[in-house]
């Protein structure tokens, strides 16, 4: 087996369909299978990933892990995994035709880790090509990456005391760059992100801000380096402003506009971005200070 493909899921099993019927649909990819991580649904996951191993297009393993824990699942994903190339991805995706045949290309020596564009979209109907906006160079990103099995477990995996929304990934790549591996970025390699509006709202953004300043202090409590203090804004004038500039009346404002239905679209988009920004920098801040 040259790739599998590992997907952490939980009670998304109708994002999670749209998924795998998309990796049913390759062309040109080397030989793969997918494994679903059940991180604990309580909804039909577990038949969703049956079924579509049932079709005997591509084989589909299905793994329960039952705590909440985004690292854990995909370490779980990763022990059953027999392939040379682990390829993460979410379940909120679709995987164009040359997907996997792009990262498998893109992997020319054994020391590389292979990141694609990440398209977000509102809808399954929505199928743009990749633009210059869409390079990102973060080393690795789980929603789009692929990296070979044997550095993953030379490394140790993720780190599960990662226990809430955001960062583990991040950190596990800071360890795999220490290791000596390299960047790349596949413009071919790149995948659809389904994200609806509906599902998005600003209560839902709002708890993975919170939840990801919280983590960072786990981040900064590994590596206090200042790429990583940059990668989370714990660094001097941006703590300044999180004690001292923002507050709850500037954030409510923001909140209002964000969630106006009569605001131009820029305008809310703005707003949106500025307020969970400052969700993120105050929660850092009274995180970090909890510890001083």
């Amino acid at each position: 087996m040259r790739i599998s493909i590992v997907i952490a899921t939980r009670d998304r099993q109708d994002y999670l369909a749209h998924a795998l019927a998309s990796f049913e649909h390759q062309v040109g990819a080397p030989s793969f299978e997918i494994v679903v991580v059940d991180n604990g649904s309580s909804d039909d996951t577990k038949g969703v990933a049956e079924r579509a191993h049932a079709r005997r297009v591509v084989p589909v393993r299905y793994v329960y892990e039952p705590e909440p824990n985004r690292g854990k699942a995909r370490n779980a994903g990763m022990k059953v995994a027999e392939g040379y190339v682990i390829l993460f991805c979410d379940d909120d995706i679709v995987a164009p035709p040359g997907f996997v045949a792009a990262h498998e290309a893109a992997h020319h020596t054994a020391s590389m880790v292979v990141n694609g564009p990440i398209l977000n979209v509102s809808g399954y109907g929505e199928r743009p090509k990749p633009t210059p906006a869409n390079l990102s160079r973060a080393f690795l990103c789980t929603c789009n990456v692929s990296v070979p099995k044997h550095a993953l477990d030379a490394v140790g995996g993720f780190d599960e005391d990662f226990k809430l929304y955001g960062w583990e990934d991040t950190e596990l790549g800071v360890r795999l760059r220490e290791h000596g591996m390299r960047w790349s970025f596949a413009w071919d390699a790149y995948i659809w992100h389904i994200k609806p509006p509906t599902d998005n709202t600003l209560v839902v953004e709002t708890r993975k801000a919170l939840e990801r300043a919280r983590m960072a202090r786990r981040f900064l409590e590994k590596s206090s380096s200042a790429r990583v203090k940059m990668a989370t804004g714990a660094y001097g004038f941006n703590l300044f402003r999180g004690r001292y500039l923002l507050n709850d009346k500037v954030l409510a404002w923001m909140a209002g506009l964000a969630d106006g239905a009569n605001v131009p679209a820029p305008i809310r988009a703005l707003a949106r971005g500025q307020f969970l920004d400052g969700m993120y920098l105050q929660e850092l801040v009274k995180t970090l200070d909890e510890d001083a």
